[in-house]
């Protein structure tokens, strides 16, 4: 009875210890984020300087990644990239996210009614992650590789899922330095949430060269969710942009099959 009484009161909140992150998961990940950020293979070298993990730890992670096929190795096997199975892992992400499948049939429609480049992405914190692009023949250079992550802050995308948070939580999601990517890239954060300001009451974002010279980025929210997560934009060189009327004209059609889009999903009960 005594044991009974012990074992049915006996505290059962996890330790400390139990919500721990696991110190080699969490290192696993981080070289896995590392080699896919960086634009070149990297040496175990620039590695250690990224991670600063101990030179042995590294070497032995660095080996089990190579042997599983997450990471390979060039041909003098010095230096590292993301491998064959990283790339198998982030497609299964794209093919069982319901929304991404149907992006390409929005985006094919868009560009067919636009004329320019237009992308789909997903916020992640402070970055937003291209899931879908289709371009015109014009503007192949301006396409964006699916799974290529930006800070919010310098695209249109960005900066129109940013305007869906408050400020409060935007400057809790902002990183402590904005980096710059061009002369006209928002640095400030009091510049930034200004901004916003403008996006909320526009319902869309207006991007100009702040993340590539001489190209200009109109985006909106798909508001299937509350806040929403997801966006859409459209691409065109700086010299179409100077045009008011052509801007207004890809912002009213960006928001109207943004909003239907959006419409269609929570009828079929996508959240």
């Amino acid at each position: 009875m005594g044991n009974s009484v012990l074992m049915a009161t006996r505290d059962t909140t996890p330790s400390v210890a139990d919500s721990q992150p696991v110190k080699s998961a969490e290192r696993t990940i981080h070289i896995l984020e590392t080699l896919a950020a960086s634009p070149t293979r990297m040496s175990l070298g620039e590695l250690q300087e990224a991670c600063k993990y101990p030179r042995s730890s590294l070497h032995a992670l660095l080996r089990t990644l190579k042997d599983l096929r997450w990471i390979e190795a060039d041909e003098s096997g010095s230096r590292y990239g993301i491998g064959t199975h990283a790339l198998l892992a982030g497609t299964s992400y794209l093919d069982k996210d319901s929304v991404v499948g149907r992006a390409a049939a929005v985006l094919e429609t868009l560009r067919a009614e636009i004329g320019h480049t237009v992308h789909f992405a997903r916020r992640d914190e402070s970055s937003v992650i291209y899931l879908a692009s289709r371009g015109s023949r014009a503007e192949v250079r301006r396409m964006h590789r699916v799974g290529r992550k930006l800070p919010c802050h310098a695209t249109a995308l960005g900066q129109a899922l940013l305007a869906e948070l408050t400020d409060t939580e935007v400057r809790g999601l902002l990183p402590p330095v904005l980096e710059q990517f061009t002369d006209d890239t928002i640095t400030d954060p009091d510049t930034l949430i200004a901004e916003l300001g403008d996006v909320r009451a526009r319902g869309w974002s207006l991007e100009k060269e702040q993340g590539t010279a001489g190209i200009v980025c109109v985006a909106t929210v798909v508001p299937y969710r509350i806040p929403a997560t997801d966006a859409l934009s459209v691409s065109m060189s700086a010299d179409i942009a100077s045009y008011p009327a052509e801007i207004s004209r890809i912002a009213d059609v960006l928001t109207r099959h943004a909003a239907a889009w959006a419409r269609e999903m929570r009828t079929e009960g996508i959240r």
